[in-house]
């Protein structure tokens, strides 16, 4: 059964004026009802998650992100996917252009000016990085609360991992291309750069990398550098930003295969003849018979006449939707019907085509700059959807009140607060048995705060 995504882009939460308040309200409804739809009638009738390449908000907010949490969670709940199984990568949208100090302007201009060495420079000292992700602060609480946390030394980052079929997994990195944004960058002069620090993504047998982020490559300085390792490293790089659909397939030598997909924007300031409403619905299976990397695109668009979403017949495959990528890293692993354990098999098997399970979804943390891997999130019912009310919808005095309350800290504990402590705290309540009293209090602070409201 393949695993199955609805992609949006550019929703821009927050930007809606006069009429179109109106309208893109009625919009993102209109498409919450046809995703759910489409994908009742695909094999499974659900969907396995939601995937987001930047610009969910207009201008970094903390209220655009509550308006864009309540939406997503309507459209989760749709599809039939957990509320939290939602990956993501932010905009340049999605920062906060006010709090851009003056010694991070300075550092945007001296990286402008210079290139990925400047770039490695200013990110070698916390003190220079802290200026530049000040600016995504309300964009970080909201991506920590959905475990996408942003990597705050300029790394990528990736935490799931989805499994097709026995030993075939695609595993989603995270880009931040957002970070040296100011606002006037244009593609005919590149000034972003990725940094070898993202695009030195790691290779495992058995598992093919989706790249996520919301810049297509030509907006890079060192865009070179990221297409050698994407080309080589990645089977799928999903844009956003542009606000125009695209799909192209590229042999990068025998056996291997780069697929780049560029999306439009599911809500863009307008819509007319050039830009509308658009979003997708993706399939990722294992091909058995080249053991490779299937992908079906459902691409919808806006019908202005009818008002609604329909099949976009003309744009990231149309007609023929449906894109067979050569995995070498597959090949690198023994096939799920190979007649021994541990064999590798280099020739494809094609009248051999088993049917396999529904995709099982694994959150992975891969290890940080620093060394050692991420600590791992408990295995319990519930917790993910309550780690995401927790960080998502309390805020910070509400959050420690929990803590508190519920005994978390240890005693002499002098360590300063983040969101690193918050988690690590949380997680250790919940190892102590105590999940079901953090949940019944964010139901009760909640409501406190609704009543207080009245």
């Amino acid at each position: 059964m393949p695993a199955v995504f609805v992609h949006v882009s550019d929703i821009h939460f927050g930007q809606e004026r006069d009429d179109r308040v109106h309208t893109h309200a009625d919009v993102k409804q209109q498409l919450i009802a046809d995703a759910k739809e489409v994908i009742s009638e695909l094999a499974g009738g659900v969907a396995h998650g939601i995937l987001v390449t930047g610009d969910i908000a207009q201008s970094g907010k903390r209220e655009e992100y509550a308006a864009a949490a309540k939406w997503l969670d309507e459209l989760a709940t749709s599809v039939g996917v957990a509320i939290h199984q939602v990956q993501m990568v932010p905009g340049n949208h999605d920062l906060d252009r006010s709090k851009l100090s003056f010694s991070g302007r300075q550092i945007l201009d001296h990286i402008r000016a210079g290139g990925a060495v400047e770039y490695e420079n200013i990110l070698s000292n916390p003190l220079d990085r802290a200026a530049l992700f000040a600016r995504f602060e309300d964009y970080d609480r909201f991506s920590f609360a959905y475990n996408c946390p942003l990597n705050n030394e300029g790394a990528f980052a990736s935490e799931m991992e989805v499994s097709l079929a026995p030993g075939r997994s695609i595993r989603f990195i995270r880009f931040n291309s957002a970070l040296l944004c100011h606002g006037a960058e244009r593609d005919e002069h590149p000034e972003l750069v990725i940094g070898a620090r993202q695009f030195v993504i790691p290779r495992k047998p058995g598992v093919e990398n989706i790249v996520l982020v919301h810049h297509p490559l030509h907006w890079y300085k060192d865009q070179d550098d990221v297409s050698n390792y994407i080309r080589s490293r990645a089977r799928v790089f999903i844009s956003g930003h542009e606000h125009n659909p695209k799909v192209t397939v590229d042999m990068v030598e025998p056996g291997c295969d780069v697929m780049m997909v560029a999306a439009g924007a599911t809500v863009p300031y307008k819509s007319n003849d050039v830009f509308t409403f658009t979003y997708n619905i993706i399939e990722f299976d294992w091909d058995a018979e080249i053991d490779g990397l299937s992908i079906t695109m459902h691409p919808r668009a806006w019908n202005p006449a009818r008002t609604c979403f329909e099949a976009d017949q003309q744009r990231l495959g149309g007609r023929d939707p449906n894109f067979r990528l050569a995995c070498p890293f597959f090949r690198k692993a023994a096939r799920p019907d190979a007649a021994g354990a541990g064999q590798r098999v280099e020739a494809p098997v094609a009248d051999v085509v088993p049917t396999f399970a529904e995709p099982a979804i694994e959150m992975v943390p891969v290890e940080s700059l620093e060394g050692g891997p991420q600590p791992m999130a408990p295995r319990l019912e519930g917790y993910e959807t309550a780690r995401l009310r927790f960080f998502r919808d309390l805020f910070e005095v509400e959050r420690l009140r929990i803590l508190v309350e519920l005994d978390s800290f240890p005693a002499g504990s002098d360590e300063r607060m983040t969101q690193g402590l918050e988690r690590k705290l949380l997680d250790m309540l919940v190892r102590q048995g105590k999940l079901a009293d953090v949940v019944t209090m964010i139901d009760k602070l909640i409501t406190e705060r609704k009543d207080g409201a009245k």
